[in-house]
């Protein structure tokens, strides 16, 4: 069975989590500490929200996500592709869609990823 989330940046793959890999105890425990700091309240476009539930605590991970891809930040990236692939064993594939700066962001829970193939078209006339 397929165990792989994806992100995507623009339809093109930028990370992926697989979740039959153990995550390491100080993984695991960074995540927690991430849970621990969002039960202080987090702010979500331009609410602050007290007490988020899981869905917003997804959402404020994703928008970090994206954020963290556009600055090319891999650690924060990492943290937050593996916080998602946790907290939310259903979701195949985080959709990341930047158009001149305006983000959407897509869970894909029905979708499994396949690998993307390069193509070579170096020998094509």
């Amino acid at each position: 069975m397929n165990n792989i989330m994806a992100v995507f940046l623009n339809g093109i793959a930028q990370l992926e989590y697989d979740r039959d890999r153990l995550l390491p105890d100080h993984q695991a425990a960074y995540l927690d500490k991430m849970d621990a700091k969002m039960d202080a309240g987090i702010l979500l476009g331009n609410e602050t929200i007290k007490e988020p539930d899981q869905n917003q605590r997804t959402q404020f991970a994703a928008a970090n996500l994206a954020h963290a891809l556009h600055a090319e930040d891999e650690a924060v990236a990492a943290a937050m592709c593996s916080y998602l692939a946790i907290r939310l064993p259903e979701l195949k594939q985080v959709q990341i869609k930047d158009d001149e700066g305006e983000i959407a962001i897509e869970f894909i829970f029905d979708e499994p990823y396949r690998k993307q193939v390069a193509v070579d078209f170096t020998g094509l006339h």
